[in-house]
C-alpha cells in the first residue's frame, strides 16, 4: 500500500491514476466557460444515479503552489465524489506568473458564482454548494468560505459546508521563494490568510491533514480549526499518519479508498451538513 500511495501521489503517477479511474457512473461535461480566457473554464461531473432529494454540488479547487495545475488530471476526484452521489465542478483558474494574489481568488469566486447561477442547468435537482480543495486549492476554498466579501451574500448563503485537504491557512511570514512572488510584491498581509477571517459565522468545515506532511505543516489545520471554534463555529479535524502531502488527495483514487478512508470521512461529514435542501 505504501508503494501504491507513493506512485499515485507522484506527478509521474498521473497516467496511472487516469488509467485506474472508472469511466462509468457519471457524465463528464468538459470545458464550460465561466469567464473569458482559456484558464476560466470548468468541468462538471454529474452522477449517473444520484440519490433521492437535492444533489449537493462540490466545487473543488486543485493545488499546485498557485503556479501549476489543470482540471484535466483530476478526473479521479470527480469520479470519487460522483460515486457517492455528489455533483462535482472542477474549475481551472489563472496561475502565477500570469497573475498574483488576489487574481486567482477572483477567478475562483467567479467559478463559484457561476456554479450557483447555472448548476441547475446541468445537474438535475441541484442542491446546495460545498467548497473544497487540496493544498493551494484548500487555501482558495477556505478564503472564499471565510472571507466576508469575496462571495455575495446570496452565494455565501448557498454554501452548506467546506472541506480542506492539506491546506495552508495560517502561513505568515512567508519564506518559500515562489510563494513570496505569488503573494508579493512586498510582504504578504493578513488578508492573504484564511485564519484571519475565521469568526465562526461560516457553515461547517472539515479539515483533513497528515501528521507527516512536511510541505504544509499540520499546524495550519490546527490553527484554523481552533479559531473557528473560538468563534462558536463548527470545524472538524481528521489527521492521518504515514501519508505525504499529496497522499491525502491520492487517497481518493480507486486503489486506495479501501485502505485510507478519507472519502468515507468526507461523505459522512457531508451527509450530516448538506441535508438542508436546495440553495436558499
Amino acid at each position: 500500500m505504501s508503494l501504491l500511495t507513493t506512485l499515485l501521489a507522484a506527478c509521474s503517477g498521473a497516467n496511472l491514476v487516469e488509467a485506474l479511474t472508472p469511466r462509468s457512473g457519471y457524465e463528464l461535461l468538459s470545458d464550460i466557460a465561466y469567464g473569458e480566457g482559456p484558464r476560466r473554464t470548468l468541468d462538471i461531473y454529474v452522477p449517473a444515479r444520484p440519490p433521492p432529494g437535492p444533489v449537493p454540488v462540490i466545487v473543488f479547487f486543485y493545488g499546485g503552489r498557485w503556479d501549476s495545475g489543470s482540471k484535466d488530471i483530476y478526473r479521479f476526484v470527480g469520479q470519487a465524489f460522483a460515486s457517492r452521489g455528489y455533483a462535482v465542478v472542477i474549475p481551472d483558474y489563472r496561475l502565477y506568473p500570469e497573475v498574483r494574489f488576489p487574481e486567482f481568488i477572483v477567478d475562483a469566486a467567479a467559478a463559484v458564482t457561476w456554479t450557483r447561477a447555472h448548476a441547475a442547468e446541468y445537474v438535475p435537482n441541484a442542491g446546495r454548494l460545498v467548497l473544497a480543495g487540496h493544498s493551494a486549492g484548500a487555501h482558495i476554498a477556505a478564503l472564499l468560505h471565510l472571507h466576508p466579501t469575496w462571495l455575495s451574500p446570496a452565494v455565501r448563503d448557498s454554501v452548506a459546508a467546506a472541506i480542506g485537504l492539506s491546506g495552508p491557512y495560517d502561513f505568515l511570514p512567508i519564506t518559500d521563494p515562489t510563494a513570496l512572488e505569488v503573494f508579493g510584491p512586498g510582504p504578504a498581509g493578513p488578508d492573504t490568510q484564511p485564519v484571519t477571517f475565521a469568526d465562526g459565522r461560516a457553515s461547517p468545515m472539515l479539515l483533513i491533514h497528515s501528521r507527516n506532511d512536511t510541505t504544509v505543516r499540520p499546524r495550519n489545520t490546527e490553527s484554523l480549526a481552533a479559531r473557528i471554534r473560538e468563534g462558536g463555529g463548527i470545524a472538524e479535524e481528521r489527521y492521518h499518519e504515514r501519508l505525504a502531502h499529496v497522499g491525502v488527495l491520492a487517497a481518493l483514487a480507486v486503489p486506495l479508498r479501501t485502505f485510507i478512508p478519507i472519502l468515507d470521512e468526507i461523505d459522512r461529514f457531508l451527509r450530516r451538513h448538506t441535508a438542508t435542501g436546495a440553495p436558499r
